[in-house]
C-alpha cells in the first residue's frame, strides 16, 4: 500500500430528510434518500480497491456496521462549524500524521471512477494542487501536498463562486485541473441518466 497517500471521503449519514434537500424538493425525501444510498454505494465501488489509506468522515456520527467496511476505511467525524473548517481539520490531521499527498472527494458523484482518483494522485507528482471542477461552479475533488488553508476560507459553500474563488487563492501555484464533471444536487443532474431511472419512474 502507498502509505504516503490519503483519500478523504466526506459523507453525510444517510438519514431521511437530512441530505440532498434540493433533490428532495423534486423527488421527495424517500426517493432522495434512496438515490443518496445509491451514490454512497457507487463511492465505495470506486474507492475500496485504491491502494492507499482511506478515511471516511461522517457528518454526524460514526456508523460501525454500514457499507464502509471497517477493514478498508478508517472512520472519523467531521469537526468544524462550516464546510471549510471541517475540511481544514481533516487535511491538517492527515498532514500531521505524515501523509504527503491528500485528496478529498464527496460522496455524491456518479460520474467518477477509480482511475480518475488514481490519476489525480499521479498529477500531484508534478503539481502542488489538483482540482476537479464541477459543472455547478464548485469542485468534486481537491488535492494538495501541503496544507493551504486559504482555499477553505471566505467561501460561499454550495454556490457557483467556489471554484473561481479557490483558483484565485492559488493563482501563483502549480495547479492541474481535471475534467469537468457533474455532481448530483438537483433533479436536472440525474433526469437523463439511465442508472437513475428506477428511482424516478414514479415521478411521471
Amino acid at each position: 500500500m502507498n502509505t504516503k497517500n490519503l483519500l478523504l471521503i466526506f459523507t453525510r449519514n444517510p438519514e431521511l430528510g437530512k441530505g440532498k434537500t434540493r433533490l428532495a424538493a423534486t423527488v421527495g425525501k424517500e426517493t432522495a434518500l434512496e438515490i443518496y444510498k445509491f451514490l454512497l454505494a457507487r463511492t465505495v465501488e470506486i474507492t475500496e480497491n485504491l491502494d492507499l489509506t482511506k478515511q471516511v468522515y461522517y457528518s454526524e456520527t460514526i456508523w460501525d456496521n454500514d457499507i464502509w467496511e471497517n477493514s478498508i476505511y478508517q472512520k472519523r467525524v467531521q469537526c468544524g462549524e462550516n464546510l471549510g473548517k471541517r475540511m481544514i481539520n481533516a487535511f491538517k490531521d492527515g498532514f500531521e500524521t505524515g501523509f504527503e499527498k491528500i485528496i478529498i472527494i464527496g460522496s455524491d458523484m456518479f460520474d467518477l471512477s477509480q482511475a480518475d482518483i488514481e490519476n489525480a494522485f499521479t498529477q500531484l507528482n508534478d503539481n502542488d494542487f489538483v482540482i476537479g471542477p464541477a459543472e455547478d461552479g464548485g469542485y468534486y475533488l481537491l488535492g494538495m501536498k501541503h496544507l493551504e488553508t486559504s482555499v477553505f476560507e471566505n467561501k460561499d459553500w454550495g454556490t457557483e463562486s467556489v471554484l473561481d474563488a479557490t483558483l484565485s487563492d492559488l493563482k501563483n501555484k502549480k495547479i492541474k485541473l481535471l475534467e469537468e464533471r457533474n455532481d448530483v444536487d438537483v433533479y436536472e443532474d440525474i433526469k437523463d441518466i439511465s442508472a437513475f431511472q428506477p428511482f424516478l419512474k414514479n415521478l411521471e
